[in-house]
């Protein structure tokens, strides 16, 4: 599993013009399912992006995580995450886990960082979302297990 996490001030997603999930302060995070992840990644990944220390402390230094400044996550699924671009123009996904196998998976690690204490919403599995984020700082972070 693949998570580009970014830090925001706020984040939203919306299908057919309708906002579906919406949070403030906290992380977007995209999340990748490739072939052969399962709960070992998701709970490992959910763990990490719950406690990673992003956030400013009172003196400016990022000593904080999500969990300690109260913030929320929104969960987007991103089989992009997986693209190929090693040979031609056109991106290869085949290195990208099936819906029937993903969905699931983006779910679990969204429970389980829910389980960690973080407020979560999710966007809509394969639907075609428009994603408002709102980096801060810009902090963006890759994170693979």
């Amino acid at each position: 599993m693949r998570l580009l996490i970014q830090r925001v001030k706020s984040g939203s997603v919306s299908v057919a013009g309708r906002v579906v999930a919406e949070i403030g302060h906290g992380v977007v995070i995209l999340v990748g399912v490739g072939h052969g992840d399962g709960e070992e990644q998701a709970a490992w990944l959910a763990e990490k992006a719950a406690n990673l220390r992003i956030f400013a402390d009172a003196d400016g230094k990022t000593n904080l995580s999500l969990l300690d400044v109260g913030g929320a996550a929104l969960v987007v699924s991103q089989f992009t995450l997986y693209a190929d671009l090693r040979k031609g123009r056109r991106p290869s996904f085949t290195d990208a886990a099936l819906p029937d196998v993903a969905e699931p998976l983006v779910q679990r690690f969204a429970d389980l960082l829910a389980d960690h204490g973080v407020p979560v919403q999710v966007g809509v599995f394969g639907a075609e979302m428009l994603v408002e984020i709102h980096n801060d700082g810009p902090v963006t972070m890759w994170v693979e297990r």
